[in-house]
């Protein structure tokens, strides 16, 4: 790819600092719904606790209330596998971000090979991007069908 592919179409540059932005942005937007869902369950696990603590349940109802306990537990986890994705995917896209931008840049000088370089590692950080995202997703629907099993007890 030489140095005037970028700059022949103003398309060209706006498409590969946009996208990694725009990608950054979803990202941000997950994450914070995805700490929205962790405190939720924070909540619905102090409030198992303070069931608990009452200790007027039977043994079948301790016992729903343990599997419970522990599917909650289960949920929280696979919030905090996703959000720690989704913050890779988030730093990976605001990295390419700033790769592309070094890119565009660069294209002025006419360095090919440093264009080259900086294409390759922006590319790459989008694949990290969303392979974290794409992990990330599907850690956030693990944990929903936890919650349905909640739901339908």
């Amino acid at each position: 790819m030489g140095p005037t592919v970028l700059t022949q179409s103003s398309f060209g540059i706006v498409t590969f600092i946009a996208a990694p932005a725009l990608l950054t942005n979803a990202s941000s937007v997950l994450a914070m719904s995805t700490v929205n869902r962790m405190l939720a369950t924070r909540e619905l696990m102090h409030k198992l606790y303070t069931r608990s603590e009452e200790g007027k349940q039977s043994g079948k109802e301790a016992a729903h209330l343990l599997l419970t306990v522990n599917r909650v537990e289960k949920q929280a986890e696979l919030l905090f596998r996703a959000l720690r994705n989704i913050y890779m995917a988030l730093a990976a896209f605001a990295c390419a971000t700033l790769v592309t931008l070094l890119g565009a840049v660069s294209a002025t000088f006419q360095n090919s090979v440093l264009l080259q370089l900086l294409v390759v590692v922006g590319v790459a950080l989008g694949f990290f991007g969303v392979g974290g995202l794409a992990m990330g997703c599907g850690k956030l629907f693990q944990a929903t069908q936890l919650s349905l099993l909640n739901i339908h007890d």
